[in-house]
């Protein structure tokens, strides 16, 4: 997926038309969204201003899992927010205390379904089950429903955008992937994120496959030293707030 030159989203105003799942649906670059915000546009900030700052968000889909407490160490050790998609069945239940750990450490806790069913391919009562079900697993165990998810691959459609809508749910795509789900090379994971990331960029990656958590370190190390600084989604379009059912992507 393409990526905006670095100052060139803040200038975009204008809202992109792109085909997602099939059909045409309407996505909003956060710089995009940073332009347009109103002058009392309340969205938090993070460490600074991604209006004047070199920002990246850095997020993880499909936890948690085995390998995230490791993960939340290193980004501890780091001083990096990143967003989290969690998966409902078999990753929150099967994992509370890290999803408590990754609200309790300022990360974004986000919604990633239920089973990870591609939801254009799903009749709406089953989307709106995969989303719900989530949020209220998620609210049970940190006391807040999430403001963000990812669809399975990437797939919206406009049915999936109005349930999110009445769910309070924005959908976040990505500027940088390193499809770690094809490989355990953490240098070549290392290597496509790196050579794919940019000014305003959302960085997918997975925490629960083997080559990707140790590729974090590297990959955060070798950014900061180009100038980045990392923050979550929220943060990355700040002052504006995310808005339910839009699409977002870099």
């Amino acid at each position: 997926m393409s990526s905006f030159r670095p100052g060139l989203a803040a200038a975009l105003v204008t809202v992109l038309t792109l085909t997602l799942g099939g059909c045409g649906t309407r996505t909003t670059a956060p710089g995009s969204a940073r332009a347009e915000a109103a002058s009392d546009a309340k969205g938090a900030f993070g460490s600074v201003d991604c209006r004047k700052a070199m920002c990246i968000a850095l997020t993880f889909d499909a936890g948690p899992a085995k390998d995230t407490p490791h993960l939340l160490d290193v980004l501890a050790e780091k001083k990096v927010p990143a967003t989290f998609f969690l998966l409902g069945r078999d990753h929150v239940l099967k994992h509370p205390q890290t999803v408590r750990r990754i609200e309790a450490e300022g990360h974004e806790v986000a919604n990633h379904t239920w089973s990870h069913k591609i939801l254009t391919e799903q009749k709406p009562e089953e989307i709106r089950a995969e989303l719900e079900r989530t949020q209220l697993a998620i609210e049970d165990i940190t006391g807040e429903r999430p403001r963000l998810m990812r669809p399975p691959q990437g797939r919206t459609d406009d049915t999936v955008s109005r349930i999110c809508e009445e769910l309070g749910l924005s959908q976040v795509l990505w500027s940088a992937t390193a499809k770690d789900y094809s490989t355990d090379d953490t240098a070549l994971i290392r290597k496509r994120i790196l050579d794919q990331a940019g000014k305003d960029g959302i960085i997918l990656l997975h925490d629960i496959y083997p080559g990707t958590v140790p590729a974090v370190p590297g990959i955060i190390d070798a950014l900061k030293a180009r100038g980045y600084t990392f923050v979550t989604v929220p943060q990355l379009m700040a002052p504006a707030e995310p808005k339910p059912g839009t699409v977002y992507r870099p």
